[in-house]
């Protein structure tokens, strides 16, 4: 019998990550906030999590490829296509994974859209990439209900679909795609909490800025930051919550919050890029005091955290490998092997003291220059 040899992540580094994953099925869809000043949990939040369509999330390592796996997929000349729904670091980072990984596939990468989160120009990028005519497609959606028609045409014309975190309404995975590739979304927000609570010190009033938006990903996340920040800390209260549905507007959301509430002293949000306006209303208001925790790496917040800053933490989510999973997906379906429907990476609480090694870990890149 011939031995193979198993194609797999590469793990991530164990001094980056503390705690394990206990990964399975939670409620999902409409997680809309409660009211301020709710009381703590009174037992112990999950770290379940599941899927737009109740999929069992299992770990990143479970996508492997054997030797003669990987020679079809590179006599196959296929091509790939990246669509979008913004620009990012992060988004950056998980391109270069996958692109490093279709790179050793053989695989081609012939195109590269983002859409401003913007649902028509996404649909007007799908229209463009399969111009191209593509084997596979990586993408997440802007707005699933738009998105299932605007990638009809694919599904359609039998292009190979891999999905980060957010399909079109009603697909299936193993269906019209392939497989979700994201992260560990209860993790990531309870390191959210941790890291804000630490630095406060267990006591203070805080802001919580969440995206208001049906977005299965980010409310699940968002939601787990609550729960976990009252039932760890149950000192600290969040006093105000808004929603945002455009990240342009953070700034002035975050400045109406603090002048409303003038004793806040942290504040949640959902993403490093709408983060971004948090900080510049904080500035501007000479609010040094408040402390500011978010998702995704960022050179910007990253900056502001080393000069001792607003921001006293971000939480990474293994991008290069995010990236490297949905290539992975990706020759799943083209072999017409079954994957599972969705994997996830284990998230990293990154702050001063291991800022430098999580970024390599995270994007594989060294810290850039105008961090330091």
């Amino acid at each position: 019998m011939q031995l193979t040899r198993s194609r797999r992540l590469r793990p991530l580094a164990a001094a980056l990550v503390g705690t394990t994953l206990a990964l399975s099925a939670c409620s999902s869809g409409d997680d809309t906030p409660s009211s301020s000043g709710d009381a703590a949990p009174a037992s112990e939040p999950s770290l379940e999590f599941q899927g737009p369509n109740g999929e069992q999330p299992g770990d990143l390592d479970e996508l492997t490829l054997t030797d003669e796996e990987e020679a079809t997929v590179r006599d196959g000349s296929y091509t790939a296509a990246f669509v979008w729904h913004t620009s990012s670091e992060f988004v950056s980072a998980v391109e270069d994974g996958a692109r490093q990984e279709f790179e050793d596939l053989g695989i081609d990468v012939v195109a590269s859209t983002q859409a401003d989160f913007d649902a028509a120009t996404q649909a007007n990028n799908v229209q463009s990439v399969l111009a191209l005519d593509p084997d596979i497609i990586v993408t997440i959606a802007v707005d699933p209900t738009s998105a299932a028609a605007a990638f009809q045409p694919a599904v359609d014309a039998g292009k190979t679909l891999v999905v980060m975190t957010t399909p079109p309404a009603g697909y299936t995975a193993g269906d019209q795609f392939v497989s979700i590739v994201t992260e560990s979304l209860t993790e990531a927000g309870r390191a959210n909490a941790e890291i804000l609570g630490d630095a406060l010190g267990g006591s203070g009033q805080v802001g919580y800025i969440y995206h208001d938006a049906d977005f299965w990903f980010t409310n699940q996340r968002d939601e787990a930051f609550r729960n976990w920040l009252g039932y760890e800390y149950p000192d600290m209260q969040i006093v105000a919550e808004e929603g945002f549905a455009d990240e342009a507007r953070t700034e002035e959301v975050a400045a109406a919050m603090i002048a409303r509430n003038p004793d806040i002293t942290g504040i949640y949000v959902s993403w490093a890029t709408a983060a971004q306006g948090v900080v510049s209303a904080l500035r501007n208001a000479g609010r040094s005091d408040v402390k500011v925790v978010t998702n995704d790496l960022d050179a910007t917040l990253a900056a502001d955290m080393v000069d001792g800053g607003n921001v006293v933490g971000l939480v990474g989510n293994g991008s290069i490998d995010i990236g490297r999973g949905l290539a992975l997906a990706a020759a799943y379906g083209v072999l017409d092997k079954q994957a599972p429907a969705l994997v996830a990476s284990p998230p990293v609480k990154v702050t001063t003291d291991n800022l430098e090694d999580a970024w390599r870990e995270d994007y594989g890149t060294d810290l850039p220059s105008s961090v330091n």
